[in-house]
């Protein structure tokens, strides 16, 4: 990816219509600047880069860690030549009479603070992608290493240890929450399996994630079909870092939301990488909106 990427301009604000390159907060705090500065005369068309100094801009979506952290050697996550097909059973018997080739033979590494996008049609294979590095589904072969360990060979306590270090943000809210729950009770419950918090320092650490989330304190005891679509996300978002990741899997985390919350989901996750240094593996079927945009890293 060059160093400046070009982007086809999204109006996520109507405060600088000459700054397509940055996230809506950052544009709003400068936009004095944006506002009486214009695009140089080589640089006229609205695909060119942002006309404010482009030192001064926040790094960019992907970008939070891996200009500035020194490099490591071994990735944060490395998967190597994944397979997972799925049985095709038919007849009275239920014979196994083929296999749904659902990701043959994908390699992948994504560094420390990286942003990946997974990109492709629908159907191709991309969420069952995301799911076998998790070991959500099952893979039928390959290697998939996070931190130097690797997660096809771990089974029972040594799984369920390792999981706090990955988490995966669904593509439907409804549907990943539970709404016989509070919010309260889905950002807990995570922290309660696994034995992380109790008692009032439990309650003190999911008011923390709900407030960072930008949800409220009023709204920790009101269930699933209380909450807007985009809150619904954030949610989804506080309960997968309550055990504090090192990985998320997004799955296509935006597609079902409108435009304008589509880009206050996309702020609140670059901020979140940005404290605290997360890996993400973006899954998503949007060619034309990552084709032309910076949000991820490769």
């Amino acid at each position: 990816m060059p160093a400046c990427v070009r982007l086809r301009t999204r109006s996520f604000s109507k405060i600088a219509v000459t700054c397509a390159f940055t996230v809506r907060s950052w544009i709003e705090s400068r936009s004095a600047i944006c506002l009486s500065s214009s695009p140089s005369a080589s640089r006229a068309s609205t695909r060119d880069c942002c006309s404010v100094n482009r030192a001064s801009r926040p790094a960019r979506f992907g970008e939070a860690l891996t200009h500035d952290a020194p490099p490591t050697h071994r990735p944060l996550l490395e998967v190597k030549h994944l397979v997972t097909r799925f049985p095709v059973k038919k007849g009275v018997l239920q014979r196994h009479v083929a296999n749904v080739h659902a990701v043959d033979d994908v390699s992948l590494a994504i560094g420390a603070g990286e942003t990946l996008a997974l990109v492709g049609e629908s159907g191709c294979g991309k969420s069952t992608t995301g799911r076998s590095v998790l070991r959500l589904v099952e893979p039928k072969s390959g290697s998939v290493t996070l931190e130097g360990d690797e997660l096809t060979r771990l089974s029972g306590d040594a799984l369920r240890k390792k999981r706090r270090d990955m988490q995966i943000i669904f593509q439907d809210p409804y549907a990943a929450l539970d709404p016989r729950l509070t919010a309260f009770e889905q950002v807990a419950e995570p922290l309660v399996i696994h034995g992380v918090e109790a008692g009032s320092a439990l309650r003190d650490r999911v008011v923390g994630l709900i407030r960072r989330v930008g949800l409220s304190d009023e709204q920790l005891e009101r269930y699933p079909h209380e909450f807007s679509g985009g809150q619904r996300q954030r949610l989804c978002i506080a309960r997968a870092l309550t055990l504090s990741p090192k990985l998320i899997v997004a799955d296509e985390p935006v597609s079902a939301l409108d435009v304008s919350i589509q880009a206050q989901v996309v702020n609140l996750m670059i901020e979140l990488q940005q404290e605290l240094g997360l890996s993400y593996l973006f899954i998503s079927h949007d060619m034309a909106w990552w084709s032309g945009s910076a949000i991820a890293s490769r």
